[in-house]
């Protein structure tokens, strides 16, 4: 376990990452220096620009911070990085995000996370229900909380609210004193091999949880005779074979109301301003952490009604009663089957039109027949090339791979800049027949979402 009580300067290597950014922001807190390098500028690296962490986005070594005592680098930084290479040949101290993470937490009370689909939106519910509730939490999360636009918060109580990644088996890091597990299903092949891998990482992250811990896993995973903790209990967001559940699920206006069901209480009209079916299991996840650390009925239903979402989560870009906008982070299939029919079930009489940019080559391959089957789902589907991110080409492997499985006719592969011209012809600004207007999904983990605002100011035009 590596010490970072003494560290004074800290240098990122991929600062701009999502789980990277909190952990720059938790040194920057403390007031320790912190120096970093992106590949791009983002909106989130002015962010931190402008909360006083220097970083350039040049892999240059005379740019770098030579008096840095800890460098933290993330998996996406390629091997022969110059920076990288010059830290680990000059005997700096190198490690993974989730080294650090680990020694973070290491010593706090810990809610963790995980789960292949699920994670960030319940981590920022779990999260902001301590904040919002006045219990207190440290905050790591996997996305940007809309309530407090950041990643990162800290307080003076002893408890980390941590996004546990399995990507790279980072999560094994990690000591939960309560865990949730939303999801295991195949993700990340090019690290794992097999869906059985990815399944047994999460039985070995469940085995992590400190004795007397609470594990809450989703109802009816596979492995769910295998998950290792003191106490179990199940969730689901409507099945009452489940520990946990939803109950008097009532749509209003894109907006939820229900009861939580537990073993031995029900909090009743619960109000979720979120769309997505899938963000009821959610809450009633992170509903029964808060309830599990006695945390007032009163004051988690005054923090849910106030949740305000996370950013790229089934956020509402424009809601119009003629054109609805969601944006979204769904990179795996089943991500987007809960998007498409969330989407679908909220504006039922609206077309359903999504914008889809697979992640990864690697994924694209082991996964195109699921993105063929759950894109189906929509009446038209648009798709943009594959975002590499830090994997090569594979010969073969492209968008149209997915167009190529599907039977919905309503289907296409075009440029960014192709998109943005085809939403220009005003298409959208008309109500087809047999519809009372559109709603437009923007999905995938790449860089899509720098069309989201260009996408926006043409619709409400």
């Amino acid at each position: 376990m590596i010490d970072i009580k003494n560290i004074q300067r800290v240098y990122f290597l991929g600062v701009g990452g999502i789980g990277m950014s909190a952990l720059a922001r938790y040194f920057n807190s403390k007031g320790v220096v912190v120096n970093g390098y992106d590949k791009t500028e983002t909106t989130l690296t002015k962010q931190l620009s402008a909360e006083g962490i220097n970083i350039h986005f040049e892999d240059n070594v005379a740019l770098i911070d030579k008096d840095a005592q800890l460098v933290i680098y993330t998996p996406a930084v390629p091997k022969d990085h110059s920076e990288l290479n010059y830290y680990q040949q000059n005997n700096y101290t190198v490690v993974k995000r989730s080294d650090v993470l680990g020694a973070i937490t290491n010593s706090s009370f810990n809610v963790c996370i995980a789960g292949t689909h699920g994670k960030t939106t319940t981590s920022t519910m779990v999260a902001h229900i301590l904040r919002h509730s006045g219990f207190g939490c440290n905050a790591f999360l996997g996305g940007i909380a809309v309530n407090y636009n950041t990643n990162f918060w800290n307080s003076d109580n002893n408890v980390s609210v941590v996004e546990a990644d399995e990507y790279d088996r980072s999560f094994l890091k990690l000591s939960p004193d309560v865990a949730i597990i939303s999801s295991m299903d195949a993700d990340h092949l090019d690290i794992y091999g097999t869906p059985e891998n990815v399944e047994q990482a999460f039985v070995d992250f469940s085995a992590k949880i400190k004795t007397g811990g609470l594990l809450l896993s989703k109802y009816g995973l596979k492995r769910t005779g295998d998950l290792k903790a003191t106490h179990h209990l199940t969730y689901d967001v409507q099945n009452n074979k489940a520990d946990v559940y939803a109950d008097n699920i009532k749509m209003i206006n894109g907006s939820y109301q229900f009861d939580v069901v537990i073993k031995d209480a029900v909090i009743k009209d619960i109000v979720l301003n979120m769309g997505g079916m899938h963000n009821i299991e959610n809450i009633t996840a992170a509903i029964m952490v808060a309830h599990h650390l006695k945390i007032d009925e009163e004051k988690i239903k005054n923090a849910v009604a106030d949740f305000k979402g996370v950013k790229r989560r089934f956020e509402y870009i424009v809601k119009t009663d003629k054109n609805v906008m969601i944006d979204d982070y769904a990179h795996h299939p089943e991500e987007l089957r809960a998007l498409i029919t969330g989407a679908k079930s909220l504006f039922k009489n609206k077309k359903c039109t999504i914008v889809f940019q697979p992640h990864l080559y690697s994924r694209t391959k082991d996964q195109a027949d699921g993105f063929a089957e759950v894109l189906d789902l929509a009446d038209e589907v648009i798709l943009l090339p594959i975002y590499p991110a830090r994997e090569l080409p594979i010969e073969g492997v492209n968008s149209e791979m997915i167009i190529d499985r599907m039977h919905n006719d309503n289907k296409i592969v075009m440029s960014k800049g192709n998109l943005i011209k085809h939403f220009a012809l005003e298409k959208y600004a008309h109500v087809e027949e047999g519809f009372d207007g559109h709603v437009i999904i923007t999905a995938g983990a790449g860089d899509i979402d720098t069309l989201v605002q260009p996408i926006k100011e043409i619709l409400i035009k």
